[in-house]
């Protein structure tokens, strides 16, 4: 009976993950999700959407994630509005350019205004954001507020705070030194070594509740980072962006997501969410976060990690329920 279970277990698995190559798994509840692509940029954008005809509400993924970071807030938030989550240019199913330079700013903020101009049809919208996700969406908020009624920020600093806490914060710089790696050429073999250990030890191990990943979500990141181009897709917003802690023989670089903005001020109502365990953006990016958002409003989660989105989905669900129905 042992090995008979065993067989099933297996299959099972390798069903989720031919899923997970696809796209097309259910989750709990037994939702479906469907495959759509749009044109943008001249490039082919991938993206999930539950739910229809109503308010837009855009989930925008981090390092090294994919749309499927946010399936419970699809399930969630799909109930009653349109519910989408996009798999950024370099990731899973979406276009992935080669040259470093197709990664700057203005066109990962552009290719977030074509997403809403595809969805929204001129009516605002709510974008929610984590990690690298995170920093375009401050960086699109500064860059056109008009395409949001408000905004969601989980764990992903401000682009001025972030810069400050790099040039001036040992604790911060030393959580950052791992930037200088994924800007570094041997980037892609080390995190993609013994079937990417190393990310899988950072996302998976990372979480303080060992729940928080089931087989079904391991199986489903494996396939996304094994996509060709994938992992130096994602690289790449570091090596455009020139992100990273100062190192002695390197001129310190302005980042370029703070040189092509038009202002820092976010004028648009923000909640940020953080989970104060985050061992790479510590909380002392929310310190002064409040001079350059003016409509602030802050939930800190003081046992959330990183990937406090996967540890504690109901308590993000009811967060952003909260403020966006103010």
């Amino acid at each position: 009976m042992k090995t008979c279970a065993s067989i099933l277990l297996l299959l099972s698995l390798v069903t989720l993950a031919a899923h997970a190559q696809n796209q097309t798994q259910p989750p709990a509840g037994g939702v479906m999700w469907n495959d759509e692509y749009v044109k943008v940029n001249h490039l082919r954008l991938h993206y999930i959407r539950l739910g229809q005809d109503s308010q837009t509400i855009l989930f925008l993924h981090g390092f090294p994630e994919f749309w499927y970071a946010w399936k419970n807030q699809l399930a969630e938030f799909g109930q009653d509005y349109q519910a989408v989550a996009m798999d950024l240019r370099g990731y899973n199913l979406s276009d992935k350019p080669t040259p470093v330079e197709d990664y700057a700013a203005a066109l990962l903020i552009a290719d977030i205004k074509g997403m809403l101009d595809h969805l929204s049809k001129g009516r605002k919208a709510i974008l929610v954001a984590h990690d690298w996700g995170g920093v375009l969406a401050w960086a699109f908020a500064a860059a056109h507020p008009e395409y949001l009624e408000k905004l969601v920020i989980i764990n992903a600093p401000h682009p001025a705070v972030f810069q400050r806490e790099l040039q001036a914060n040992p604790a911060q710089q030393k959580a950052s030194a791992y930037m200088t790696l994924f800007r570094s050429p041997l980037a892609e073999a080390t995190l993609s070594a013994n079937h990417y250990a190393a990310l899988a030890q950072a996302v998976f191990g990372g979480a303080a509740k060992p729940e928080a990943f089931t087989a079904a979500d391991r199986s489903a990141y494996l396939a996304a980072w094994a996509q060709p181009g994938a992992l130096t897709g994602g690289l790449n917003y570091y090596r455009a962006a020139k992100l990273g802690p100062p190192q002695p023989e390197v001129p310190a670089a302005k980042p370029d997501w703070l040189s092509q903005l038009p202002t820092l001020t976010i004028t648009v109502p923000t909640l940020v969410i953080w989970g104060e365990r985050d061992t790479a953006l510590l909380s002392g990016n929310l310190d002064g976060l409040d001079k350059y958002v003016p409509r602030l409003t802050v939930k800190r989660i003081p046992n959330g990690t990183h990937w406090v989105i996967h540890e504690e989905p109901e308590l993000i669900n009811r967060s952003i329920r909260e403020f966006i129905g103010r």
